[in-house]
């Protein structure tokens, strides 16, 4: 498990994308409120019938491993055909920068 020390050190990006269906939102964010995630903010589109979400979560009240939370997003997002992925923000922002 990271240590990190920063200011928003709690905050992660979420992706999800894959075939368009019914219930993604809801089964993306069921599974975050179950697991006491909060979502900072979201965006979603579909694009040639593909659904793209980007979430930016705080999961400071999230009391497993960042590692058993990003195997258990990737084991929701498998049983809807759809890719999951999550990013600690610092990481996600130094891979972003210019």
């Amino acid at each position: 498990m990271h240590n990190f020390s920063e200011k928003n050190s709690n905050n992660a990006i979420i992706t999800v994308s894959g075939t368009d269906q019914v219930g993604i939102i809801a089964k993306v964010c069921s599974f975050l409120a179950d697991h006491n995630i909060n979502i900072e903010d979201i965006n979603q589109t579909i694009l040639s019938g593909n659904f793209i979400m980007l979430m930016m979560v705080d999961f400071s009240k999230y009391t497993g491993t960042l590692e058993a939370l990003k195997r258990d997003l990737s084991v929701v997002g498998n049983s809807m055909n759809v890719s999951i992925n999550m990013m600690h923000e610092k990481v996600f922002s130094e891979m972003h920068r210019i």
